[in-house]
């Protein structure tokens, strides 16, 4: 049977299914991971973007061993409403720490104008968002 382990020094790599399944169950929004001995990864799009991710929220949680909910002022998600939670170990210690864009955090209206251009670009990237088909007349 195949296992998958998660520890502090996991890669990449080590990390990519479980990042990948977080990146898919929610729509597609952008997923972070890292260990705490290693740099992670960033999923977008349903592809890796980066295998030698870290940010400065990721860390926070890793070192603060807290779920953190904030406005990053500077990296990748600059602008953009994120919430990272850390990966714990059995005795409850930090040993990573996977983030993706905070939903919740982006429907107050004042945040949502503020940030709705960014948050497109995250979403839906270069493209048309959504898609002419995809659009609620398309359906209609």
């Amino acid at each position: 049977m195949t296992q998958f382990v998660i520890s502090a020094n996991s890669s990449a790599r080590d990390l990519f299914p479980v990042a990948m399944v977080i990146h898919e169950l929610l729509g597609g929004l952008p997923v972070t991971a890292r260990s705490a001995g290693q740099p992670g990864l960033r999923i977008e799009h349903g592809r890796v973007v980066s295998e030698s991710y870290t940010g400065p929220v990721l860390e926070a949680a890793i070192t603060n061993n807290k779920i953190i909910k904030v406005t990053p002022e500077s990296g990748a998600y600059r602008g953009v409403p994120v919430v990272v939670a850390p990966l714990r170990n059995s005795s409850g210690e930090a040993i990573g720490a996977v983030g993706v864009v905070d939903i919740t955090g982006i429907f107050d209206l004042a945040t949502l104008m503020e940030h709705q251009s960014a948050i497109i670009q995250q979403v839906c990237g270069r493209d048309p968002c959504p898609l002419p088909s995809e659009s609620i007349d398309a359906k209609r």
